[in-house]
């Protein structure tokens, strides 16, 4: 009996028990209830501790319980005195520890630790917690040997750190503290190792140096610094790529589940080779895959199952590849499938209690009470453990615990805490009584009743303590108890009765739900430009719920307003006195309530003054405020509110629907309403899911479309329209379509849209014939007669009646092939070109069909031309146009249809007189004479009659204009060339040619040619240098040709090159310009015509172009020059004259002698004493002399500059060569005198006062 009883407990108590574990309902602890609990650990350090010696230790374990649990500790599985060590503290109410480490060796305090937290009720441990204290040893010395190394091999840096706690980061950085840089040939493996799988000239220093970073201390030790060689004297050849990491073909890599696998592959080669991955048998997992290293690393995040497998690796370069393949397996520690959970039971309830994990290899489990291994823990009869489940049967009071499992497997282990607490608790509600509850419409309501009691209660809800509340729309109710409402409407409001219930008792808790009316701002801000010193006003109007207060506030640009008493904030408005430029921004008015805001903002723009600021007109603004009234079946009342009209008055309102049931997204014009209107009643349509919106029209245009109004739902009907463009046409003998444009979703008015088709025969005593249809545009009906008429009609029904009468439409059925031939056929032939055919109607009956008309094949007998008219309609005659004349034809007729052509009638021949043949096939000119030209010519191609013979005519032309009599000649049908003499030279003659038949001559051809050109008509007389032009030579010529294009052309005499020429038309004289001089140039002028080979030349004759002298006496610099030189001599004489009215010769020794002035005696040049002036031969002044004040100048053949004979270079020459400046010395001033001596004006000062 027991072990059915066994069988039948998880079968059944399971699923009764199920709340029970995932509710993981908790005791609530608040000491007016006094309730006992168990402990559970809320609080632990992690499994693995690495502490810093230079912190003290902190090993977290706190816990919950009724009554307040206690706390002790072990360490390396013995208990652990706190109280004896004094540098050990527990923290009050809890099992924290802190380990004070200063001034101890931290290693005493390394181990493994965990916690106990106990009350009456049962024990909870936590994980076994290792401590271990962080270390960064120094690098052992070593002297690291200088590597010499030939260029193009590869190379390995070993960086080997010293193993440290946490291990270290390593990277490589040179002497300067600077990363060395890696690339796809160059590259750190995951050990820290340094590879190069080619080395380069450039890879040669001194200071490849490894750096180890140890985390937890913060600290970096430094390897030797090592020095690489790189020769060039042998350098290696290329090679094929070969791995250096890993080694061997192949190699294994182990991962557990949920961590990182990082796969490198490192390989040497000539050129650098590239790598590349792949899985066999599978594909790199996407979205968790990363290639690192360049491209030599593989990284793997959260690895699973699936991810085991084996990788390959590919090293390539342009001499070969090599492939590494590492096989990876994933192993998991344990993980949770399903963690055990508190229950809560009443006396002689059952309880489950599963520990469910995972992992690879598969976990071993095992279960403790109150931490004691379950098989040492006293014997209870009420608890069987099955593998991964205990099951608790008919528990008692007093026999709460704490259970633990523990699951491990070689890679760690999982522990985990679940209380059982046996109560036996009437129920209570946790939730406050009375409370109210508050939301905005449309938005979610959360009515909670939370609750306690054992066994656990079940929660009833009422509203307004008469209807029951079940799960489904719009309510739910969740496992806790709460009462959800998806989207809360003002029905919804009201109070709501809790009631939780169990076998001890019943306990009830009122709630009250308000549902509110949401705020809205109805006028917001509106973007102004103010002129600055002028005032500002922002509205914003809102609409809220009138039990809630709200509260106004304004921001600038998403911040406070400033503190200036130029802002006035009002109910509904915000002033801004005496814009400023700082006012600028961005305003917002956010209206607050205890449940929801609503906010808007603005932009002000502060510009320039202007005396007269121009009205801006915009396009309105969207209305808003959209409301729906006077509800009825066909119609509905649509209220707004206008917006902003922007200086522009509103012309109308457009009303918008979209019907969201058969095209959602599809704005359609429902109805135009004047602007002056803010409400309009609309007519509907049945079985749509109506929501409205307005757009308002000025003379800028329409604004934004409103916000879209509630939706509004018209119930089914019957339909109010038959489907259009109802058509019956037969497509094929004895059938009939008819076809129809269905109706749209918005014309079905219901459900269940169908069709019924009906027709019947015209004017034949015979009942309707009918089918419905759905889903279809056109029906076929069969077995037909062929093409008589019907009445059809189409009406639309759906499940809610039938539409109206629909309207009666006549179609025919298909047609046939007609039966009859025209009979009777007569041919008249009116001219050459021209006849007229008569035929008999065939009867309408043999036309079975539509008669479309009767179609004339006509073919030319001996030439196999046919011609083929069709006459529309019922005609009995036709005429046959363009006819060839002096020809045999056949014809025949047939009757056409839709369907098809009839039979042909018997065949009719008739015959066409002769008419005017066509045109000669040819004309051609040839042996063009000074007098004569031969004409050449073919027959007609169509003679259309007896050849007569040819007609010529000819005159002589000059252009298009004919100048000469005309000539006519006649010939036989036989001649074809004739030579016509007696013709003037070089002129052009026209011929026109046509043959004749008895019936007249046919059109003529046209041919237009030249005499040969008479030579002594044409001269040309060159004349070198016979005009005073210098632009280059002058060619003059006479011709009287009748060449229109006329050239002179040249080219340097005895060269190879070719003839340049230059058009003349319309001249008898040319100026050749632009030729080199010293040269000899042959000329000639030319004749010709584009249409036409032959050219019309002169002799050529040879003219020089002379070098081109350059006359100084005509050049500009030279006369200037020499108008300088005589003013220059002028000034001179003027001097000279006016020295001899002063009273004779002024010797400069004289003038010296006179004075005595020691300031301007000549210095001699050897002593430095004065001397007198010495008038040499030389003429010119001696060094470190000056000039005399009244100095004079001597002209002679000498070049000196005169300025030579100033001081301080003062004078000057004007652009004309005239001397501007003052011819004297000026006496020099003494620093310590005051005034300037006297002195008689010299005659230079003279002249230059004169001038």
């Amino acid at each position: 009996n027991m072990d059915r009883k066994w069988k039948w407990v998880p079968g059944i108590m399971l699923l009764m028990l199920l709340s029970h574990m995932t509710s993981a309902l908790e005791v609530p602890l608040d000491r007016k209830y006094f309730l006992p609990q168990p402990p559970t650990i809320i609080l632990q350090s992690p499994k693995d501790y690495i502490f810093d010696p230079r912190e003290n230790i902190v090993i977290y374990c706190e816990a919950k319980g009724k009554p307040q649990p206690s706390f002790s500790w072990t360490r390396n599985g013995t208990h652990f005195d706190v109280e004896e060590d004094s540098k050990v503290l527990m923290k009050p109410g809890s099992g924290t520890l802190v380990i004070d480490i200063s001034g101890e060796k931290a290693e005493a305090y390394e181990g493994t630790y965990q916690c106990t937290a106990h009350n009456d009720h049962g024990t909870a441990v936590s994980n076994n917690i290792v401590i271990r204290q962080s270390r960064s040893p120094l690098w052992s010395k070593e002297r690291n040997e200088a590597i010499v190394v030939q260029m193009g091999v590869s190379l390995v840096l070993q960086c080997r750190p010293p193993a440290g706690l946490p291990p270290p980061v390593i990277f490589w950085m040179d002497n300067n503290f600077q990363k060395l840089p890696l690339d796809k040939r160059v590259s750190q493996a995951l050990n820290g190792d340094l590879y190069f799988s080619n080395v380069l000239p450039e890879d040669s220093r001194n200071d490849y140096i490894c750096y180890a970073r140890f985390p937890h201390t913060q600290t970096i030790q430094q390897k030797q610094p090592i020095s690489v060689t790189v020769l060039d004297n042998r350098p290696e050849g290329e090679r094929r790529p070969g791995f250096m990491l890993p080694f061997g073909a192949t190699s294994t890599k182990m991962v557990l589940k949920g961590e990182t696998l990082e796969l490198e592959c490192i390989a040497d080669g000539l050129p650098t080779p590239d790598i590349s991955w792949e899985k066999d048998g599978g594909e790199l997992p996407s979205g968790r895959i990363s290639f690192h290293n360049f491209q030599k690393k593989l990284k793997i995040s959260e690895v699973n199952e699936a991810d085991a497998g084996n990788y390959r690796c590919t090293a390539i370069n342009s001499l070969g590849d090599a492939h590494h393949i590492i096989k990876v397996t994933v192993k998991a520690a344990p993980f949770w499938v399903s963690a055990p959970r508190n229950l809560i039971l009443a006396p002689n309830e059952t309880g489950i209690l599963t520990c469910r994990v995972s992992g690879e290899p598969k976990p071993k489990i095992a279960w403790f009470v109150n931490g004691v291994a379950i098989e040492n823990a006293p014997e209870d009869h009420t608890r069987k453990v099955e593998d991964d489940t205990v099951i608790l049967s008919n528990v008692q009071s007093g026999s709460s615990a704490v259970y633990q499992c523990n699951a491990s497997n070689e890679f760690g282990y999982l522990l985990a805490n679940a209380f059982v607490s046996v109560l036996a608790e009437p129920p209570r509600v946790l939730t406050p009584p009375n409370q109210v509850y508050q939301v905005i419409t449309n938005s979610p309501a959360l009515l909670h009743c939370a609750s306690f009691g054992s066994p656990i209660p079940t929660i009833t809800w009422f509203k307004d303590s008469q209807t029951t509340i079940k799960n489904g729309d719009p309510y739910v109710i969740h496992e806790n108890g709460t009462l959800e409402i998806h989207v809360a409407q003002p029905i919804n409001s009201g109070k709501y009765t809790c009631i939780a219930t169990n076998h001890l008792g019943i306990k009830e808790n009122h709630v009250f739900l308000e549902v509110k009316e949401p705020t809205r701002i109805l006028k917001q801000p509106e973007y102004k430009v103010v002129q600055r010193g002028m005032s500002a006003v922002f509205e914003c109007k809102v609409k809220h719920d009138i039990s809630l207060s709200p509260t106004m506030t304004w921001l600038k640009d998403n911040g406070e307003l400033p503190d200036d008493e130029r802002f006035e904030v009002d109910t509904d408005s915000l002033t801004i006195k005496d814009v400023t430029d700082e006012d600028e921004g961005r305003y917002t008015c956010i209206m607050n309530t205890t449940l929801d805001q609503d906010s808007a903002s603005a932009m002000l723009t502060v510009v320039e003054a202007t005396p007269t600021p121009a009205i801006v007109y915009e396009r309105p603004g969207p209305p808003t405020d959209l409301e729906l009234t006077d509800q009825t079946e066909r119609s509905v009342r649509l209220t707004w509110t206008p917006g902003d009209e922007h200086n522009s008055p509103t012309q109308k309102f457009l009303i918008q629907y979209e019907d969201l049931l058969h095209q959602p997204g599809v704005w359609t014009n429902l109805t135009e309403v004047a602007g002056s209107s803010t409400t309009a009643q609309l007519d509907l349509s049945p079985y749509v899911y109506y929501s409205f919106r307005v757009l308002a029209l000025n003379h800028v245009g329409y604004s934004e479309p409103s916000q879209s109004s509630k939706q509004y739902r018209t119930n089914p009907a019957a339909p109010d329209v038959n489907p259009s463009d109802v058509k019956g046409v037969g497509l094929e003998p004895g059938n009939l379509v008819i076809s129809w444009t269905p109706l749209t979703g918005f014309q079905s008015n219901g459900p269940g849209l169908e069709y019924k088709v009906q027709w019947r025969r015209k004017d034949v005593e015979e009942n309707w014939s009918s089918a419905t249809v759905a889903n279809l545009s056109h029906f076929v009906v069969s077995g037909t007669p062929v093409f008589e008429p019907f009445e059809i009609t189409v009406q639309a029904l759906n499940n809610y009646g039938n539409g109206p009468d629909p309207e009666v439409k006549i179609g025919y059925s298909g047609e046939d092939m007609p039966l009859s031939a025209p009979e009777s056929v007569e041919v008249n032939v009116h001219n050459s070109t021209l006849a007229e055919v008569k035929w008999e109607r065939v009867s309408l009956s043999s036309v079975r069909g539509k008669l479309q008309g009767y179609k004339v094949l006509t073919c030319l007998c001996l030439r196999f031309q046919e011609q083929v008219l069709t006459f529309s309609g019922n005609h009995s005659e036709g005429q046959l146009p363009d006819l060839q004349p002096y020809s045999v034809y056949s014809l025949f007729i047939r009757v056409l249809n839709n369907k098809g052509e009839g039979p042909p009638s018997p065949t009719k021949t008739f015959e066409t007189p002769e008419g005017v043949p066509g045109k000669p096939s040819f004309l051609e000119v040839t042996n063009p004479s000074l007098e004569s030209l031969t004409l050449e010519w073919g027959p007609p191609i169509n003679k259309n009659g007896h050849l007569a013979g040819y007609t010529l005519k000819y005159q002589q032309v000059n252009g298009t204009n004919e100048v000469g009599p005309i000539k006519v000649m006649t010939f036989l049908p036989n001649e074809t060339t004739i030579t016509i003499g007696n013709l003037n030279a070089s002129m052009l003659y026209k011929f026109d040619l046509s043959a004749m038949t008895i019936k007249g001559s046919g059109p003529i051809i046209t041919k237009e040619a030249f005499t040969a050109m008479d030579t002594s008509e044409s001269s040309v007389h060159t004349h070198k240098n016979t005009t005073t032009k210098t632009d280059g030579p002058v060619i003059t010529w006479e011709y009287f040709g009748h060449h229109k294009t006329v050239y002179v052309e040249y080219v340097v005499d005895n060269s190879k090159e070719d003839w340049k020429k230059e058009l003349v038309n319309g001249s008898h004289s040319h100026i050749i310009k632009g030729l080199k001089p010293g040269l000899t140039y042959r000329v000639r002028v030319v004749a010709r015509d584009a249409a036409e080979p032959t050219v019309h030349s002169t002799a050529s004759v040879a003219t020089a172009v002379a070098n081109r002298q350059v006359d100084i006496a005509t050049q500009g610099w030279f006369i200037g020059l020499m108008c300088a030189i005589a003013l220059l001599i002028l000034v001179l004489l003027i001097v000279c004259f006016i020295k001899r009215n002063k009273g004779g010769k002024y010797p400069v020794k004289e003038k010296e002698d006179a004075h005595q002035d020691p300031e301007i005696q000549p210095m001699k040049e050897d002593d430095g004493t004065f001397g007198e002036y010495s008038d040499t031969e030389d003429h010119k002044p001696l060094k470190g002399s000056r000039t005399p004040s009244n100095g004079t100048v001597r002209r002679d053949e000498s070049d000196d500059s005169l300025v030579d004979y100033g001081e301080g270079g003062d004078g000057q020459f004007n652009e004309d060569g005239s001397f501007i400046g003052q011819y004297s010395g000026k006496k020099e001033k003494d620093t310590h005198e005051g005034n300037e001596s006297s002195e008689a004006p010299s005659p230079v000062n003279a002249m230059n006062s004169f001038v």
